[in-house]
């Protein structure tokens, strides 16, 4: 199950890619939709518990890229700064949504016994970068959540856990003021001379879902190829 918020003009290669994910023999089911919003989710609600068909969810992976990227200091008047709204908007969806998700699903029961609850977030989280300082707290803030919910809803089984890619190409990098420049140094500073892969996320969040991670939980593991490492 899939739910995602996409532009019109993006959704034929979209769907093209889940149609190829269900050609593998899997069920998707996919809802096109704003996931930070509380009443439209519970909304769905319903939706989710009949596409279940009496399962449980196994795995939830959160990953929103809803964010502001202005800076603090304007260049001149006429530029416009962060303000507290800005932080308030993107906390919430990069942040305090996971909670939402993980509060809503555990109580109508509907995680399994042994449910993984995956994040991602970024170098961010301790770095500053110019443009970056509402994504950077909600990047913290997300972490913080993140090792509650390990602690909190260890009882029922879950674990929680971040994942911290290095920088990746990908349209939300393309949004962030002077991706270019990170790229270049991102290339500098990893040991295996390469950026961040989609492919190399995905395994990190897959080895996540096995059995043998079952003890792993409240923790950030980086997949950079030793990017943070300078």
């Amino acid at each position: 199950m899939v739910i995602h918020r996409d532009r019109r003009s993006d959704l034929e290669q979209i769907e093209s890619n889940f149609r190829s994910i269900a050609l593998n023999g899997n069920t998707l089911v996919s809802f096109n939709m704003d996931a930070t919003n509380p009443s439209k989710t519970e909304a769905l609600l319903p939706k989710m518990i009949a596409s279940l068909n009496g399962g449980k969810i196994h795995a939830l992976v959160h990953s929103i890229a809803k964010g502001n990227l202005k800076p603090m200091l304007a260049g001149n008047e006429a530029d416009a700064v962060l303000k507290p709204d800005d932080f308030a908007i993107t906390i919430n969806a990069m942040a305090t949504s996971l909670y939402h998700w993980v509060q809503l699903l555990h109580q109508n029961k509907l995680f399994a016994a042994d449910t993984r609850i995956i994040a991602y977030t970024s170098e961010g989280n301790q770095k500053a970068w110019p443009n970056y300082g509402a994504v950077s707290a909600a990047k913290a803030a997300l972490e913080a959540i993140m090792r509650n919910i390990a602690l909190e809803f260890a009882s029922v089984g879950i674990t929680a856990n971040c994942i911290q890619a290095g920088v990746t190409e990908t349209k939300s990098f393309a949004m962030i003021p002077g991706h270019q420049q990170l790229k270049s140094a991102a290339l500098q500073r990893n040991p295996n001379q390469r950026l961040t892969e989609p492919q190399d996320v995905a395994n990190a969040t897959y080895l996540l879902t096995r059995p043998e991670a079952k003890w792993i939980t409240g923790t950030v593991i980086k997949v950079d190829g030793g990017e943070s490492l300078r």
